[in-house]
């Protein structure tokens, strides 16, 4: 009969015998058991402990991470015995496993996944995927403008370096350590989903940065940080702008202020020149009436022509001012006397009649619509 002792020794042994030897590559948790200068000893529940080399150990303090006795941790086979007997571990591999498990699921869900871009290369840009370095291809980048030449490709790559964007994983292939991104594919759900935090957070005469996106006829799109906002021609600068190309170009920093924001129709509307001194503010110490000043036509409208005179203001030359006069033309330099300075309204008369003699008469106040400052159309 045996005794208690040899069936406390039987059950140890065939426990033992059961249970299975790791093997390179398995991934296990377990528990910190002392650091010393081997590195970091770690209770695996196994027969022998596993050893996570300290120049590991010293590589992940240096990004912050620590360790403590009695932690637990999860740790990947990389040698099942080295010279010394040793069962090696990696802390590293394990959570780039765990990248990879949280790559292919996002893969398989379509889930949009937030990062920020580390670096860049000829192909594409480089995102940090947890431990893994995945791949952007150009092709799949919105924030980078088709067609542009190849010699300008890079420096339009570095300038995306450090933005946070949304990519939806389309490539997971662990054995050639390859993780490709899209933004092309996120950016619809992404902007969204972004555009819908943004318009919370904003509060009009809010000043916000961004980067200039589009330039179209009537205005100019700035990304504030995963959405768009509009500034119009009228806002971009103080004098009169035929194209936005001739304020910014795309890809710019700019400061602007938020004018309106439309929540039901997730507009956002932005002003440029308002970060700018207003010109009409001191207009009056600019101009006094009667005097002789030079500009140069910007436009002629049935009602008149505008002119030109420097530093955001235009004035007016009444039709009626340019009656027995030669024809102005647009972009022709002019002389004029001033005949009525109204910065409350954003008007400044113009006559061109220069002898103080002839009668020059402002009739701009009684024949024009009320909009006549910088904002007049044509009729």
């Amino acid at each position: 009969m045996a005794t208690d002792t040899e069936s406390d020794f039987k059950s140890l042994f065939e426990s033992s015998d059961n249970t299975r030897s790791p093997e390179r590559g398995d991934v296990l948790s377990g528990r910190v058991l002392a650091l010393d200068p081997q590195g970091m000893i770690v209770d695996l529940g196994l027969k022998r402990d596993a050893v996570v080399p300290r120049s590991e150990v010293e590589k992940l303090a240096e990004e912050g991470m620590d360790f403590q006795v009695g932690q637990e941790v999860s740790v990947v086979v990389i040698q099942t015995q080295d010279k010394d007997g040793n069962l090696l571990a990696s802390v590293n591999q394990a959570r780039q496993q765990q990248d990879w498990l949280t790559a292919e699921q996002l893969q398989a869900t379509g889930e949009v996944w937030e990062g920020v871009v580390t670096g860049h290369n000829r192909g594409g840009l480089i995102v940090q995927f947890g431990e893994i370095r995945a791949f952007v291809p150009a092709s799949h980048l919105t924030d980078l403008p088709r067609g542009i030449p190849e010699n300008e490709r890079p420096s339009r790559l570095a300038t995306l370096v450090g933005h946070r964007m949304g990519f939806k994983v389309i490539e997971v292939d662990r054995q050639r350590q390859r993780l490709v991104l899209s933004q092309r594919n996120a950016q619809k759900e992404y902007r969204e989903k972004q555009k819908g935090k943004l318009l919370g957070d904003l509060v009009e005469g809010q000043v916000r940065k961004g980067v200039v996106t589009g330039l179209r006829d009537f205005g100019a799109f700035v990304d504030l940080g995963g959405a768009d906002g509009l500034i119009h021609i009228s806002e971009l600068a103080w004098r009169r702008v035929k194209h936005p190309g001739e304020v910014l170009t795309v890809g710019q920093e700019v400061e602007v202020e938020v004018l309106k924001i439309d929540q039901d129709g997730k507009r956002i509307g932005l002003s440029l020149k308002r970060r700018q001194p207003d010109p009409w503010s001191r207009v009056t110490s600019r101009f006094q009436v009667g005097q002789i000043v030079t500009g140069t036509v910007t436009r002629v409208a049935s009602f008149g022509a505008f002119v030109d005179l420097g530093e955001g203001i235009e004035g007016l030359l009444h039709s009626s001012q340019l009656v027995g006069q030669p024809p102005v033309e647009e972009g022709s330099q002019v002389s004029v006397r001033i005949l009525s300075v109204e910065p409350e309204r954003q008007r400044v008369g113009l006559s061109l009649k220069l002898n103080e003699g002839e009668k020059a008469q402002d009739e701009t106040a009684d024949n024009l619509p009320e909009e006549t400052g910088l904002s007049v159309e044509e009729e």
